[in-house]
């Protein structure tokens, strides 16, 4: 296996779109954001008309990922306000964004609108429905229907017909896509293994890899407005207090902690600040970035090795998500703290066989976490993902490594990833259901 050997040109090109389509800012959860956008494409299709209605087909996974979490600048939670605000204000431009800068003014008509929007699950009754699927039919006043569909990935619109003239119809190109680059007609997606992500973040030109840094602004931004504000379970900013600190010690680890958690606390309660995604998460970005940047900060990196830490980082979540899909029954901060203990094995010296020693310590441990959608708990999630990178990491750079024998660990890494996503994607099916069934029928 070559691994100190530089990506040709090329392949190297193809890497950086690839981080560039899957790292993307994001204001809001990333579901209903996703589902406001697709209401947002289907009103702007009927030009100056008003919309007087809209329905919402989407598939469970959605559901479940937007039931529970803070919409931005809105003081609510899930879909009904953010169906409103997307169809009456949305900008389809923003895509991510789609919810950002609403004014007072904005939520209060989008208040007023949200009896005249419906949501429902789509019928799948013979299981190729896309994970990520969003289906909007905004009726204007006039009686005229534009209908957008979302699917495969978050931004990924497929098809956009009002009254019947298609205007966009890429279904019969991407079929049931499963990857964003799928559902836009690329057909020539980048596939990963473990030694590409090393050699692309480790031995790219520096200055091919500067634009991640922006990650760092971004989600450290969210973290700090996190510490002085009143978000979720305050996760965060309890791990922050002088009380906690007097117990845990004003260590490394806990500020790593503390940063992680504090703008998952801010994010899931819907605050209005964006944050760096990854793989159309907004939880899996800050995962992936603060626990490096804080540890970079601390060991005082040298911008180099913070760029490239942060590189394989988010590159790490890419390259899993790939086989495990958008969304699944395994909770995404294992994918996503996996990354981040890649990232900072390699600020403690370490190598390549480290680095692999850092994924396989944190498979053996955190499989079968399951994701019950998002919610300001998620932090408590987060901070358990970042925990188990941290030992992961440090169990690496003393030379212990799970081992093969052990449960689902193969010799190769490759496989090791491979058996997790297996799990995550086909084994949880069952899991997935189950736990949708559970948040459903629960009585408030």
């Amino acid at each position: 296996m070559t691994i100190d050997k530089p990506l040709d040109k090329f392949e190297r090109d193809r890497i950086t779109e690839l981080i560039h389509r899957e790292v993307v800012p994001a204001t809001g959860c990333t579901e209903p954001v996703a589902v406001a956008l697709c209401a947002a494409h289907a009103a702007r299709a009927l030009g100056d008309e008003a919309p007087k209605a809209v329905e919402i087909l989407l598939s469970a996974n959605i559901l479940k990922n937007a039931m529970g979490v803070g919409i931005p600048g809105t003081g609510m939670t899930g879909l009904p306000i953010a169906v409103a605000l997307g169809t009456l204000f949305g900008n389809p431009g923003n895509e991510l964004e789609v919810l950002g800068g609403m004014t007072e003014e904005n939520v209060a008509a989008g208040r007023e609108f949200i009896p005249s929007v419906k949501i429902s699950l789509k019928e799948d009754a013979d299981g190729t429905l896309p994970v990520v699927y969003t289906e909007a039919i905004v009726t204007g006043e006039s009686g005229r229907k534009a209908t957008a569909i979302i699917s495969g990935g978050h931004t990924a619109l497929v098809y956009l017909a009002v009254d019947g003239d298609v205007k966009l119809d890429r279904m019969h190109r991407a079929g049931c896509p499963e990857s964003e680059s799928a559902a836009n007609g690329d057909t020539d997606e980048c596939h990963l293994d473990m030694a590409t992500v090393w050699r692309y973040a480790i031995h790219s030109p520096i200055d091919e890899l500067r634009f991640i840094l922006e990650s760092r602004r971004m989600n450290k931004a969210i973290a700090e407005q996190s510490f002085i504000g009143e978000y979720g379970h305050c996760m965060g900013r309890m791990l922050h207090s002088n009380r906690q600190l007097a117990i845990m010690g004003d260590s490394i680890f806990s500020r790593i902690l503390s940063y992680t958690s504090a703008a998952a606390d801010a994010r899931m309660a819907g605050a209005t600040l964006a944050v760096m995604s990854n793989s159309g998460s907004g939880n899996q970005g800050i995962a992936a970035t603060l626990p490096v940047a804080v540890y970079a900060e601390e060991v005082f990196a040298d911008e180099e090795h913070t760029i490239r830490a942060l590189a394989l980082s988010h590159l790490m979540v890419i390259y899993i998500k790939q086989s495990l899909g958008r969304l699944s029954a395994l909770c995404g901060c294992v994918v996503a703290a996996t990354g981040s203990g890649c990232g900072i094995c390699y600020l403690m010296g370490g190598g390549f066989k480290e680095v692999v020693a850092t994924t396989k310590n944190m498979v053996a441990n955190l499989t079968g976490m399951i994701c019950d959608g998002a919610k300001p708990s998620c932090a408590l999630k987060v901070t358990s993902g970042v925990s188990t990178a941290m030992m992961s990491a440090m169990m690496a750079m003393e030379g212990h490594c799970v081992t093969s024998s052990e449960g689902i660990i193969d010799d190769d890494v490759d496989r090791t990833i491979a058996n997790l996503t297996r799990i995550g994607r086909y084994g949880m099916r069952e899991t997935d259901k189950l736990i949708l069934e559970i948040m459903t029928s629960k009585r408030h």
